[in-house]
């Protein structure tokens, strides 16, 4: 596509630490880079400490079984989020039990309340809240910890999109007992692949480290009195990590100022607004628009609406307007398809759930819409106005007077 949705932004200081990384011989999952890669990401969640590992859904797996996560637990997760989330807990040996959004698009704190209400007397207690940041608004982690507090239940937080947001004076990755980033190839910050658990348990650290090291004892041979995993980071990876991370409030920048070119977009097309309310503290990893069911594309035809794989009805407006700005070369993405509409999820008793069908209409009724500073202020400018000349109000049959 001439203009991505979310691609990284590369330079002369990623080729530069990487070359230095090949250079000095470490080109292992041991190295410099990792540590000093660690402690940048230490220090902008607000942690004691980082451990970085192979993937954002290793970072995920290895924080839920170092907190003791396994068979027999139910891990309270929202439904509108990456398949990623339920894998790590599934990977777990634990169920997860999906809750529905609120209108930010993050977990509703009420639906959890009622949940772990119905769990408990159901003799299922809910053990943990796996609360995840959606496209980088931090969720209302306040009021979830609260929530699970009453019921004797940890949180450990999904934050692989959140990097660099702020709420309420706290930075992403601050909640919780441990939290999870991502730095994949689309992510704020990336590193091609890689994620990191952030806690400020020292134990719990130097435990997911040692997990994450094929549980290798500390002694000159080879010593193993467990399973372990091999989801530790490349030094390479780790040089290209780092120098991203040196540039990080360039990229919320950015991503910033496309937000508000969008916003000024809503501003002129009535029905058009962008999901998750304000701004305030988000990285503006992507932008999602929502477009009111009162939209229509020009000059297409009304006769039906798309079908998603699970058998859900799209917005027909939604689909023929992401078709549109294709032809344009412009990519566009449909949100995540909610969970509990998934073919994984299909087993109610695999994976129970509490929805009142707010993420589907928000999957029905949204795009998300090129967000990355590899493009350019024009180019955004240009996906706008194609946006602008297409969506006009759907015309209404006239009253008939008698």
């Amino acid at each position: 596509m001439r203009i991505p949705l979310s691609v990284p932004t590369v330079g002369d200081r990623e080729k530069t630490y990487v070359a230095e990384a090949i250079e000095g011989g470490w080109i292992a999952p041991v190295g410099p880079e990792i540590g000093v890669f660690e402690a940048a990401i230490a220090r902008r969640a607000g942690r004691q400490r980082a451990v970085a590992v192979s993937s954002g859904t290793a970072a995920l797996h290895l924080m839920l079984v170092t907190a003791g996560i396994g068979p027999g637990d139910r891990v309270a997760c929202p439904t509108l989020t990456f398949v990623a989330s339920i894998n790590a807990i599934t990977q777990a040996g634990a169920t997860p039990v999906l809750v529905d959004c609120d209108t930010t698009g993050n977990l509703d704190p009420e639906l959890l309340a009622e949940l772990m209400e119905e769990q408990e007397k159901a003799g299922t207690p809910i053990t943990a809240v796996l609360p995840v940041d959606l496209y980088g608004k931090i969720a209302d982690h306040a009021r979830i910890a609260a929530i699970a507090d009453r019921h004797g239940a940890q949180v450990l937080v999904d934050a692989a999109e959140s990097m660099g947001s702020v709420r309420e004076g706290r930075p992403a990755g601050s909640h919780g007992r441990a939290a999870a980033f991502s730095f994949n190839g689309n992510k704020i910050v990336t590193a091609s692949s890689g994620g990191a658990v952030v806690t400020d348990d020292e134990e719990f650290a130097d435990r997911v480290l040692h997990l994450s090291t094929q549980a290798r004892e500390p002694v000159p041979h080879y010593l193993h009195r467990e399973p372990g995993y091999n989801y530790r980071l490349s030094n390479l990876l780790a040089a290209l990590g780092r120098a991203q991370m040196e540039q990080l409030d360039g990229f919320l920048a950015a991503r910033r100022a496309h937000r508000r070119r969008y916003r000024e977009l809503c501003e002129r097309v009535p029905g058009l607004r962008i999901m998750g309310g304000d701004d305030a503290g988000d990285n503006c990893w992507l932008t999602v628009l929502e477009v009111d069911p009162d939209l229509h594309v020009h000059g297409t035809s009304e006769d039906h609406a798309g079908q998603d794989l699970a058998g859900g009805s799209l917005s027909a407006t939604v689909e023929r307007l992401g078709r549109l700005l294709a032809v344009k070369g412009i990519e566009t993405r449909r949100l995540f398809t909610p969970l509990h509409t998934q073919p994984i999820c299909a087993d109610h008793d695999r994976y129970p759930r509490l929805v009142r069908g707010v993420a589907q209409r928000m999957f029905e009724h949204t795009l998300v819409v090129p967000s990355s500073p590899a493009s350019n202020p024009r180019q955004v400018q240009e996906v706008c106005r194609h946006i602008e000349g297409a969506l006009a109000p759907r015309k209404r049959p006239a009253a008939v007077s008698r």
